[in-house]
């Protein structure tokens, strides 16, 4: 007879201690493919679950948020005064919007703003970025620290901490006065934290040995930075600057507290496109002329993601073709 032993009491058939009495014989079989079929249906099927809940969740998550989008722009093409009547496609309100001077002045304001305070918080924070990085650890961690407090901090602290800044500097100074530059200065402290947080992660992620290599190679510590570091951490640099961009022409709290006359207000406050709304709302109802300006906005924004995204796969597709051939 033969039998097939289990190793479950821990000894083998030719272990001399076993006896006969003690062993213990079980008999097993293979399942049989019906089934492995029959005991896998459960688990696919509660995987089918998950999935269809996932997709239904993601879909409900987007129809939340571009819905109001598209019919602010499907609204953006008829007179109506009142959102849901449809008087007739027409570009009436592209037409009246670019006469209107109030909006273009805000329009102006809101521009000039927005790419100069994208434009210095990209540098200073890709620099900062750059120096905390190379810093020694506990250096590192205390500005990393700093940094992350004005993501966290409510705007309008931020906004009521540059006013008592402004004021203080003006007390000591003998002369105090809110402008262009206490605005700029504003949007700084607010996009430059999110520039750096873009930046950090290609640093990360970036091949140290590529700088000591271009050292080697007889590379200044300049150039090194300017022909290795940054193509490297370019998309991280490009992130930053739209975020701050986004940032800039969406902000309110800091650019009512900093603001001051000059640009193209003339000796009037500063009017951007947040401020002008804001300010059109508290007397009269919305101007139908801004559903046009937002879906404008809209679609700057989108071309511009559009375009950061084709970017970044094509360097992602020549790396992994670099990678490639090196092996």
């Amino acid at each position: 007879m033969v039998n097939e032993i289990t190793e479950t009491s821990g000894k083998t058939p030719m272990d001399p201690s076993m006896n006969t009495s003690d062993s213990e014989v079980v008999v097993t079989k293979a399942p049989t493919p019906r089934q492995l079929k029959a005991a896998a249906k459960p688990r696919k099927s509660h995987l089918l679950a998950w999935q269809i809940f996932a997709q239904c969740y993601i879909w409900i998550l987007l129809i939340l948020m571009y819905l109001p989008v598209l019919l602010l722009m499907i609204y953006s093409f008829t007179n109506s005064t009142n959102l849901g009547d449809w008087n007739g496609f027409t570009f009436e309100l592209y037409s009246s919007l670019f006469h209107d001077q109030e909006v273009q002045i805000a329009v102006g304001n809101t521009v000039i703003i927005a790419v100069s305070a994208a434009l210095l918080s990209t540098v200073i924070g890709t620099l900062g970025a750059i120096g905390v990085f190379e810093s020694k650890p506990w250096f590192k961690k205390t500005l990393e620290f700093s940094t992350q407090i004005p993501v966290v901090n409510p705007e309008i602290v931020i906004a009521l901490s540059l006013i008592v800044m402004f004021v203080f500097i003006g007390s000591v100074s003998g002369h105090f006065s809110l402008s262009y530059w206490t605005l700029l200065a504003g949007h700084l402290v607010l996009c430059t934290p999110f520039v750096y947080l873009s930046v950090k992660p290609k640093l990360i992620q970036m091949d140290p040995a590529l700088y000591e290599a271009a050292l080697d190679l007889g590379c200044t510590p300049r150039q090194a930075l300017r022909k290795v570091v940054f193509p490297e951490i370019l998309p991280g640099i490009l992130g930053g600057f739209l975020i701050a961009i986004t940032l800039s022409l969406d902000d309110f709290i800091v650019t009512a507290f900093t603001r001051g006359p000059g640009l193209l207000s003339g000796n009037s406050d500063i009017e951007t496109i947040s401020t002008y709304v804001e300010g059109i709302i508290k007397k009269h109802p919305l101007p139908p002329e801004l559903r046009a300006l937002a879906t404008l906005i809209f679609l700057l924004v989108l071309a511009l993601v559009i375009g950061m995204t084709i970017y970044q796969n094509v360097k992602a597709k020549q790396g992994k073709k670099r990678k490639g051939r090196q092996y």
